[in-house]
């Protein structure tokens, strides 16, 4: 008998929970990113998380009664994340671009593509990275210049990718490239697989303010062969939504848990500072903070339990997705900054852990579609003509 949907996701996250303790000081022991990023993969492998990632088909975690084995759960995405961020965002980004950059293959590879890259994911002997982002083409994926050409039987790539996570050490990259038509044309864009070691490839990496690997990649004239390009030609679009689609929700389920963090640091230092002669909990001001700082916590885990929920029931998903990541990243954004301010000077000072949740939440507002492409798509499907019509019935 399959076990309740509720233990399999409580024990995950005790799982995760207690892994995420254990691996933090480890972590970031290491002053060098690259270090610490290696060092964080591998514990993520030996502990078996990394399998979360990656469908139950391929050599995954068992999701049943979760989703199909030929996908991976969102669910079970969104209880991960949100442990790992709470205790470091370098093991979250480590555990989030292993399954963004290997889902185009999940969906778009041939069985031996999965074979030889996926087992290798889940072990993470290979790191994985998920090329979409270009000077040019941020949250318009249509604006995509970089271009792969026919040629001698294979392809030819040419072109930039920036703010590439795990671009300094990738092993392979799911690539977003135009095969057709002009920059700006929703149609003729292309997944293709690369390694990151072939030839014409060079890789600049740069910091953000969240030190994690991450770097800007120019392709010049890379050879690749024809069985480089994943599912159909002009299908590189619709890999790529559905690759977001899958993932975005967890965006939001990380924000909650750097939100959790920031309050339970704010907690316990306002029941221990004294000024004026009493603790920073007993002044009101500070109480209606935390107060305020909880509610919203908690209406974004909800969020994101709504959204995940539906995504891996295969619902209509756009809107509460969207809605989750908005209000999530936001919310814990507005959280881990009245952390700081409750620390006051201390709370500024490298090295406090609200000051690097203050760094590391930031980015979650951006990446993934930004809070406006959000709203945008929020407003789309207020404005439907569906819901105009159910609103002229009523």
């Amino acid at each position: 008998m399959a076990r309740p949907v509720s233990d399999v996701l409580e024990q995950l996250a005790v799982r995760a929970r207690e892994f995420a303790r254990a691996a933090e000081p480890r972590v970031h022991a290491l002053p060098d990113v690259s270090d610490a990023a290696r060092r964080a993969l591998l514990l993520l492998a030996e502990e078996g998380l990394l399998a979360w990632t990656i469908p139950a088909r391929d050599g995954g975690a068992d999701t049943a009664g979760l989703v199909a084995d030929d996908v991976i759960s969102t669910r079970a995405l969104c209880t991960v994340r949100s442990e790992l961020a709470y205790r470091s965002g370098l093991l979250d980004v480590m555990f989030t671009i292993q399954g963004l950059g290997s889902y185009p293959l999940v969906l778009g590879g041939s069985e031996d593509q999965r074979q030889t890259h996926l087992p290798s994911v889940v072990a993470g002997k290979q790191v994985a990275a998920f090329a979409l982002t270009e000077p040019e083409a941020g949250s318009d994926l249509a604006g995509v210049e970089t271009r792969a050409e026919t040629r001698n039987g294979g392809w030819r790539l040419n072109g930039i990718k920036t703010f590439i996570s795990n671009a300094p050490q990738a092993d392979f990259f799911t690539l977003l490239a135009r095969t057709s038509g002009k920059p700006g044309d929703k149609t003729g864009l292309s997944m293709f697989l690369v390694p990151g070691n072939a030839r014409g490839i060079e890789v600049t990496a740069f910091e953000v303010m969240a030190p994690h690997p991450i770097g800007e990649v120019r392709f010049h004239d890379t050879a690749l062969g024809q069985a480089a390009l994943l599912g159909q030609e002009g299908e590189g679009l619709e890999l790529a939504l559905a690759t977001l689609g899958r993932f975005r929700t967890s965006v939001a389920a990380a924000a909650c848990g750097f939100a959790r963090r920031a309050l339970d640091e704010s907690i316990r230092h306002l029941s221990a500072r004294r000024q004026f002669g009493k603790p920073l909990s007993a002044f009101q001001g500070l109480r209606f903070d935390l107060a305020e700082m909880d509610t919203r916590l908690r209406a974004g885990e909800l969020l994101v339990a709504e959204a995940a929920q539906a995504v891996d029931d295969g619902s209509p998903a756009t809107a509460p997705v969207a809605r989750a990541k908005l209000f999530a990243t936001e919310a814990a954004s507005w959280i881990c900054d009245r952390a700081v301010q409750h620390f006051g000077g201390l709370g500024v000072k490298r090295g406090e852990v609200v000051e690097r949740l203050f760094r590391e939440v930031r980015a979650l507002r951006i990446y993934e579609g930004s809070s406006e492409i959000q709203k945008l798509i929020l407003a789309k499907d207020l404005l439907s003509s569906e819901r105009s019509d159910q609103g002229q019935k009523t």
